[in-house]
């Protein structure tokens, strides 16, 4: 279909060619139809200043003239011919006047002095040179628009190879941009053109952008794994401090903080290098979102209206699921709502919203966007993100109208409709039995 658009660059340059070609047919018919026409002019005259130099011999000699010249006085000339024969030079004989007008259509008239008082006219239709002039205008036309038949074809034609690299290019970036870090557009070999050039600089860029992405992602994996050791010795030796001593509370609540956040940031590494497979189950999201907000141990409420099952991988979901709840109860404000409806998952509280560069660029590790948000690490939507990705669902934020933010985590359906059915039915049947609005805590 994009060679039926008309924004498309081959009909761009096809339209550039077309009007190039009328251009220069323009300029040349101009020039053909004025040469023609004073050439016409020129024959015109010619024929009727012959006629009016052998009516001048005749009238010399008898005193009268042939037939087809008139003798009248200057006062009974027409008055543009009585003009033109006023202004005529000195070493003219005749002067002329083209009548265009009706209705004397095309008439070529011409005057000689003669004698006393007397004035020669004669008169030649040009009606033949001029139907010749609209006949030679005719044709150009024809020609020009015979020639745009071709032209253009050939033209857009003639730009498909260059449309087909760029579509190769503009594939090959949205690759990219969808995680296919090997992509390229394999310029080397062609021709150095403005194409060539630019297709190689996208893959010298990506090129950099994987490489750097790749130290990223291995610089955090090996601080990861560098930092476990000396956390199971820290862990250890805080789980031997006294049990009722404050300061030994404080530095076991770090341990444990800091234990999380590197097994954040393992994570994180194993989801960038594309090490994660999703391990697939049929399972009702109600049941499933129910009970992993239930074991939070937070004042969350839990709606579930019409939910059905998914082909999914639970543990994944539950990951989700907890930093989702877990975000919202540490950045937002309560109530904290999730609402389960057929495979969406709508996680809401009613803080101050997501800051407005995480709508605009997705979350991004070690950073949590505004002071009003609360401290933090950025990881847990970055890992939501991750998880989502996974699985091939779908995870939006937004901000609510009257306050709070919203992410919603949207799965795919089961594959069978009898599932669909028998799962739907037992997760409508649990939630009202349960109660659709019930805070599990």
């Amino acid at each position: 279909m994009a060679s039926l658009n008309p924004r498309a660059l081959r009909w761009k340059i096809a339209a550039l060619t077309a009007a190039a070609c009328c251009a220069v047919a323009a300029v040349i018919g101009v020039l053909v139809h004025r040469a023609m026409s004073e050439r016409g002019d020129r024959t015109g005259e010619q024929r009727v200043g012959a006629r009016l130099t052998a009516a001048e011999r005749e009238y010399s000699r008898t005193g009268t003239a042939p037939l087809d010249i008139e003798i009248r006085t200057p006062q009974q000339l027409e008055a543009p011919l009585a003009r033109a024969l006023e202004a005529r030079n000195a070493s003219d004989l005749y002067a002329t006047w083209y009548d265009r007008k009706p209705p004397n259509w095309y008439w070529l008239w011409a005057a000689m002095p003669v004698g006393d008082d007397r004035v020669l006219v004669a008169r030649t239709d040009m009606s033949a040179e001029v139907r010749g002039l609209q006949l030679l205008d005719r044709s150009i036309v024809k020609a020009v628009l015979a020639a745009l038949a071709v032209v253009v074809p050939l033209a857009a034609l003639a730009t498909e190879p260059m449309n087909r690299r760029l579509r190769h290019g503009s594939r090959t970036a949205r690759a990219i941009a969808d995680g296919d870090l090997d992509a390229r557009i394999g310029a080397r070999g062609r021709a150095r053109d403005e194409i060539t050039e630019m297709s190689a600089a996208m893959d010298m860029m990506a090129e950099a952008l994987q490489r750097k992405l790749e130290n990223e992602r291995r610089f955090t994996a090996d601080v990861a794994h560098e930092l476990r050791t000396p956390l199971m010795g820290l862990s250890t030796a805080a789980g031997l401090l006294p049990q009722d001593d404050e300061a030994a509370e404080l530095v076991r609540d770090r341990a444990v903080a800091l234990n999380g956040l590197v097994e954040d940031l393992l994570e994180i590494s194993r989801l960038d290098a594309g090490a994660e497979q999703a391990r697939n189950d049929v399972v009702p999201l109600g049941d499933l979102v129910a009970d992993v907000v239930h074991r939070t141990g937070t004042k969350t409420i839990v709606t579930i209206r019409d939910a059905r099952a998914v082909e999914t991988d639970p543990r994944r979901v539950e990951r989700i699921v907890v930093n989702l709840v877990t975000n919202a109860h540490r950045h937002g404000a309560l109530p904290v709502e999730v609402t389960v409806t057929g495979t969406r998952i709508v996680v809401r509280d009613h803080g101050p919203g997501f800051p407005a560069t995480l709508l605009d660029e997705g979350p991004r590790r070690f950073r949590t966007g505004t002071a009003e948000r609360g401290r933090g690490h950025g990881l847990g939507l970055t890992i939501a993100r991750g998880q989502a990705d996974v699985l091939g669902a779908l995870l939006t934020f937004a901000n609510a109208p009257d306050g709070g933010g919203i992410g919603t985590l949207e799965l795919p359906s089961v594959p069978s409709e009898t599932e669909l059915r028998q799962d739907s039915a037992a997760s409508e049947t649990g939630a009202h039995g349960a109660g659709s609005t019930t805070p599990r805590r």
